[in-house]
């Protein structure tokens, strides 16, 4: 069976295939381009208090959803060129920060948890 991401993952493999842009493709200048659109992302955000900011305006909300479609298309381009299973890790980080941080410990806190070990 193929996942949505799957299909968006190859999608954006054949649309820098056709382009021949794979050469530009590289992992530095992917994370640098989804640095880049989080930081578009961001200014949307800028200035507005944190009430605003959870009923943005019609047309807010319509730049704030083009910059999200960025963000997620250079995610995925760059987790495609490096091989990494998009889905597996975010699962993988998932379970951590469950480990990390006890609903009991944690909840109703921003309080940051130590670390996880290496290689876990």
């Amino acid at each position: 069976m193929t996942t949505e991401l799957e299909r968006l993952t190859v999608r954006l493999r054949e649309f820098a295939r056709v382009r021949e842009w794979e050469q530009f493709h590289t992992p530095k200048n992917l994370a640098m381009a989804l640095a880049g659109e989080v930081g578009e992302l961001v200014a949307e955000f800028q200035w507005l208090t944190a009430e605003q900011s959870m009923s943005p305006d019609p047309d807010a909300l319509a730049r704030m959803r083009t910059e999200l479609a960025d963000v997620t298309l250079y995610l995925v381009r760059l987790a495609d060129v490096l091989g990494v299973d998009l889905m597996a890790a975010a699962g993988d980080k998932l379970e951590d920060n469950d480990r990390r941080y006890a609903a009991d410990r944690y909840r109703g806190s921003a309080e940051k948890a130590p670390p996880s070990p290496p290689g876990t």
